[in-house]
């Protein structure tokens, strides 16, 4: 095991290994030890290090002296931990290691507590961090050095002191910080903060008299220092010591954030306890569990509550429905979608789901858990042990077992006591719901004893209230009162009985809507519940339709069921799509089992799926290729679903890597989900050993592995991928598949300038195989190689091909794409001003269609045409905006070789312009915005490219 190192910097340099100090005698030796401290973990450039170790009395040759002091360094740390990068060099410890970094995360717990309203929470973490400091920071360097660096680390600690000083008097522990408070006043007489808390510290311990005469001297320390009046902190201040107020001040603090929930599109009626009970909970528990049977409102429940409690939670409130994933392999894929994380990265989602959550205070909602109960339970105990502000509540019809779980059991609506009880929720939700449904009905004298009497034979179970408010339209509530008492005498029977006994009551609840609908229709509803989330009317004709059933029978018998809320439609895009409730879609399911129709439906299921990926694959780089993206984009769970069955049938293999190559053709992976899983998919379709497949199958399945790989800049597989993709004895000639991964390689990893022309014969091979889609990746690719490898008037005349091809196509993304390589063509071998209209044009095109993968480049590369035309500091907003933008999507840029040398020039340059620590600021101004595309299309205002 290595030896454990300790370094100190907030206060004189202190080195430890395994506890015992480290000597480091020469004053530069221990400068550029801090240099590095500073930014332990990252790679620090070789003019920022110049810098902070001698400041403006460089030596003549900077990066010879630079040198023999690593060298020296590396003989008293050891080699292992200095590493040397292109740009400059990293030490290579955890935050953990260095008191700065340990201190900084130290405060940002604490500053989240207190702005959640946790002040005793909060006080611990900023204690510990303030006892940290050990003195002035690095007293012992010469004067020069880290100038840059030295004045931010005092303002932190002053910052660190405010907002532990907030916490202790948020805890009334005014008295005890009375003298440090003098003292901090005394020594920073213009910060107004301090005389804040110390006027109210004074007026807290009873002593106004005191706390007005510290007013009157921070005023007039500021008209004598500063010729200004007290802002409006220390003003408010004043006025509730005056006022006789001794509340603490509202701590202001970050941002919150929205996060992601549906909106509700029917009332929400009653649950005041429930609701009540679980907000509760969520104030001083982490992970609350809702519980019951199918159709009792669980979903709604939560839904509601998450919504009441929003403002606990500053990074917001996040929904993750499960009932769509049937393959437990997928669950940290589908939580990180719903957190808006997009991972492509060859790292375990899991991972980056954890990063992402590790300081946030948020809650998580996951909504339907009960086929998944262990995989969830796993991936949420991991959850809350690595993030520490995290908030889990989940409903499933099975507890998931999480140690700390609170477990609500959701029961049905409160029933009417007696026949003139109107107000309670039942009968408050089945008038609300046949107020919509059944506009002539009301509740009246002469059927208020049926209705009351229908809410109590339902159990007062949402969905079957709601599916008895839809039959109110044409059957009196006594009509269903005979009804129930013929077809369902379960119903009848005394209640008592456990969880077992309403799911059967819920069950004969839906028997019943089964009942009212005809034959044909029972068949539909029973074959529709193949469908995982929601489908079209041509889906359901493909997948619905088959002996007793024509297609062109379908659309009248789904329009039924949509009117007997069977089936849930609405409008998304110029499609309509349908769905059916989750316990709906059970029940059919059982029905379908029982015909003995499940094999032969969820293979026209596949079938259908197939069809359509393949429709979109050769549609690709057309008019409609955006219409497809939003059309897949809608269907990924049936295709999901589709693969699934594949996945675990060899006879459907060859199907699935179909469906998946294809997907991977229409660029469906980069901007519907994610790299990672196209290449799960492939990965798991490929691995059955009992799979018959033909010889193209595997071929273009293994080609399409290579290039997902390529794009993560996943190097270290990537050459193991392509050695697959070669049977014994054949050559890149045999499929044009490997051809364009061939190509590719060379140009992302290899950089080498044989890409052009490897990619060119791709490119014509394509195009005899009649693949224009893919002939038109191929032809993107080499207009890049060109760009980026090739001599000027290859560059020039291929640009001039790709723009011409994908204009004619009357493509979209592609023509944005066209844009943007003509854009980087200029940019490198013509004028760099008329480039950036081109780029940002193509950024703005691309945002526009939703396409998630191309602004990763687009941003990254009007920084490079933006430092340029000499703007510095947008370039490092850019540059910064564009590292965020890759962090979110996984992908590493040291494995895409043109790319990273183009960026690392590109920050160099800024750089030695700007300055070290104003191209931090700059930096991290872009990697923490909010929209960082928007932030470049603003940056970027005012260049307009007219397309020819």
């Amino acid at each position: 095991m290595g030896a454990r190192y300790e370094f100190m910097v907030l206060g004189p340099l202190e080195i430890r290994r395994d506890g015992v100090p480290v000597p480091l005698g020469a004053a530069r030796l221990r400068a550029l030890l801090a240099a590095l401290l500073v930014d332990a973990g990252r790679t620090v450039p070789v003019e920022c290090l110049a810098r902070r170790v001698w400041g403006d009395r460089q030596p003549a040759r900077v990066p010879n002296a630079l040198q023999n002091y690593v060298l020296r360094l590396r003989r008293a740390l050891g080699r292992d931990l200095l590493l040397t990068r292109p740009s400059g060099y990293l030490l290579d410890v955890t935050p953990q290691d260095v008191d700065l970094h340990r201190f900084t995360a130290l405060v940002r717990r604490g500053r989240t507590a207190l702005e959640a309203g946790r002040p005793a929470e909060a006080a611990g973490p900023l204690h510990e961090a303030v006892r940290l400091w050990r003195g002035d920071p690095l007293p012992d360097l010469p004067a020069e050095s880290l100038r840059e660096v030295l004045p931010a680390l005092g303002e932190a600690l002053l910052d660190a002191l405010e907002l532990r000083i907030d916490a202790d008097l948020a805890l009334g522990r005014h008295a005890r910080v009375l003298s440090e408070l003098r003292a901090l006043t005394g020594a920073h007489p213009l910060r107004e903060r301090f005389h804040e808390q110390r006027m109210l510290a004074l007026h807290r311990s009873g002593r106004q008299g005191e706390a007005l005469d510290c007013y009157r001297e921070a005023a007039a320390t500021l008209a004598r220092e500063l010729g200004v009046d007290p802002g409006a902190g220390l003003r408010d201040a004043h006025r509730r010591v005056l006022a006789g107020d001794d509340a603490p001040a509202a701590f202001t603090g970050r941002e919150r954030t929205a996060g992601r929930l549906p909106a509700e599109t029917t009332s929400f009626v009653g649950r005041v306890r429930e609701l009540d009970h679980v907000a509760e909970l969520l104030t001083r528990t982490r992970m609350v569990t809702l519980t019951g049977v199918g159709g009792v409102g669980k979903t709604r429940l939560a839904l509601r509550a998450a919504t009441r409690s929003a403002d606990a939670f500053p990074d917001g409130v996040w929904l993750a429905d499960l009932a769509a994933l049937t393959d437990p392999g997928l669950l940290d894929r589908a939580v990180a979608e719903s957190l808006g994380l997009r991972n492509h990265s060859s790292r375990p989602v899991a991972d980056a789901v954890t990063e992402h959550l590790r300081d946030r205070r948020l809650l998580l909602v996951l909504d339907n858990c009960e086929h998944l109960v262990e995989p969830v339970a796993a991936l949420v105990l991991r959850l809350l042990r690595w993030a520490p502000q995290l908030t889990v509540l989940a409903t499933s019809r099975e507890r998931l077992t999480v140690p700390g779980e609170h477990v609500v059991v959701v029961p049905g609506l409160a029933l009417p006591e007696r026949a003139d009880d109107t107000g309670c929720e039942a009968l408050r939700l089945l008038a609300d719901r046949a107020a919509a449904s059944a506009p002539g009905f009301r509740v009246t004298e002469a059927n208020r004893a049926d209705v009351a009497e229908l809410c109590h034979r339902l159990d007062g179970i949402p969905l079957a209230v709601e599916l008895a408010a839809v039959r109110l339209n044409t059957l009196a509530a006594g009509e269903i009162l005979d009804r129930l008492e013929d077809r369902f005498r379960l119903l009848a029977a005394p209640r008592g009985g456990g969880p077992d006994h309403r799911r059967r009551t819920l069950r004969q609840v839906i028997d019943w809507s089964h009942e009212l609908c005809t034959e044909a229709e029972r068949l539909l509803w029973s074959r529709l519940s193949v469908f995982t989330g929601g489908f079209d009317l041509d889906a359901a004709e493909a997948v619905g339709s088959g002996g007793a059933l024509a297609p062109g029978d379908i659309r009248d018998l789904l329009a039924a069921l949509v009117d007997k809320s069977i089936v849930y439609a609405g409008h998304a895009g110029p499609r309509v799509r349908y769905r059916l409730l989750e316990t709906i879609r059970q029940y059919g399911r059982d029905r379908l089992d029982e015909r003995g129709e499940v094999p032969a439906v969820r293979l026209r299921h596949v079938r259908h799926y197939r069809e359509l990926a393949a429709r979109a694959a050769a549609g690709w780089c057309g008019p409609r290729e955006v219409d497809w993206l939003t059309r897949l984009r809608l269907d990924l769970p049936n295709i999901r679903s589709a693969l699934d069955l594949c996945a675990t049938a060899p006879d459907l293999t060859g199907t699935g890597l179909d469906i998946a190559v294809d997907l991977g053709r229409t660029r469906c992976w980069f901007f519907s989900s994610t790299l990672g899983e196209g290449r799960h998919w492939l990965e798991r379709l490929l691995a059955r050993p009992d799979a018959a497949l033909r010889p193209e199958q595997d071929i273009a399945a293994r080609a399409m592995t290579v290039w997902i790989a390529l794009c993560q800049g996943d190097r270290s597989s990537v050459r193991a991928f392509l050695d697959a993709c070669r049977p014994a004895g054949a050559t890149p000639e045999a499929h044009p598949a490997v051809r364009f991964v061939e190509g590719a390689h060379a140009l992302l990893v290899d950089g080498d300038s044989a890409a052009v022309d490897r990619l060119a014969r791709a490119r014509e091979a394509f195009r005899a195989a009649g693949l224009p889609g893919d002939a038109h990746m191929a032809t993107m690719m080499w207009a890049m190689a060109a760009a980026f490898l090739g001599p000027r008037d290859t560059a020039l005349a291929t640009r001039s091909v790709y723009v011409a091809e994908a204009e004619a196509s009357g493509a979209e993304w592609a023509g944005s794409w066209a844009t943007w390589c003509a854009g980087v063509t200029e940019l490198r071998y013509g004028d760099p001003a008329r480039a950036l209209p081109r780029l940002r044009d193509a950024l703005a095109r691309q945002r526009a269609v939703g396409d998630n993968w191309g602004p990763l480049w687009g941003v990254e590369s009007l920084a490079w045409a933006t430092a340029a035309v000499a703007r510095p500091g947008p370039a490092a907003t850019l540059l910064g905006a564009a590292e965020g933008l890759r962090r979110d999507m996984g992908v590493d840029l040291t494995g895409l070789l043109p790319f990273h040398t183009a960026h690392l020039s590109t920050e160099l340059r800024v750089r030695e312009e700007l300055g070290d620590e104003a191209y931090v600021m700059a930096h991290d101004a872009g990697l923490t915005a909010a929209d960082r595309v928007a932030l470049a299309l603003e940056l970027t205002q005012g260049t307009r490219h007219r397309r020819e």
